[in-house]
C-alpha cells in the first residue's frame, strides 16, 4: 500500500512513518495540504495521513480539496488537537478517521489489511 504523510513538522512525521512502516510498500511526505493535494495527484496513495493546524493550507482544507477531485481517497486526521467540533469538521470534509497524535499506534488497526 502506498501512504502520503502531512504535517509540518519533520520529527512527527518520522514518527508516524515509524509506527506504519511495515504497513506500507512506499511511504510519501510532505509539510502542509497545498504540497499534499499535488502529491496525492502525482501518486494516488491508498491512505493519506493528514494533520490540522499548517501554514498556507490546512489540513481540514486539504481534505475537502482532495476528496472534490478524488472521492476515493481515504484520508485520517492526525491531530494534537481533541474536540467535537474538529471530528465533526474534519468529518464533513470527507476524512473517514481521526487519531490523536497521542495515540499514533490506533493508525495500525486503521490501516491494517483485511486478512
Amino acid at each position: 500500500m502506498k501512504l502520503l504523510v502531512v504535517d509540518d513538522d519533520a520529527r512527527v512525521r518520522r514518527l508516524i512513518k515509524t509506527v506504519v512502516a511495515d504497513l506500507a510498500e512506499e511511504i510519501f511526505e510532505c509539510n502542509d495540504g497545498a504540497q499534499a493535494q499535488t502529491i496525492f495527484a502525482e501518486h494516488q496513495p491508498e491512505w493519506v495521513l493528514m494533520d490540522i493546524s499548517m501554514a498556507d493550507v490546512d489540513g481540514i482544507t486539504a481534505t475537502r480539496r482532495i476528496k472534490a477531485e478524488h472521492p476515493e481517497a481515504q484520508i485520517v486526521i492526525v491531530t494534537a488537537h481533541e474536540g467535537a467540533a474538529l471530528r465533526e469538521e474534519a468529518r464533513r470534509a470527507g476524512a473517514c478517521g481521526y487519531v490523536l497524535k497521542e495515540n499514533l499506534l490506533e493508525l495500525r488497526i486503521l490501516l491494517k489489511p483485511e486478512a
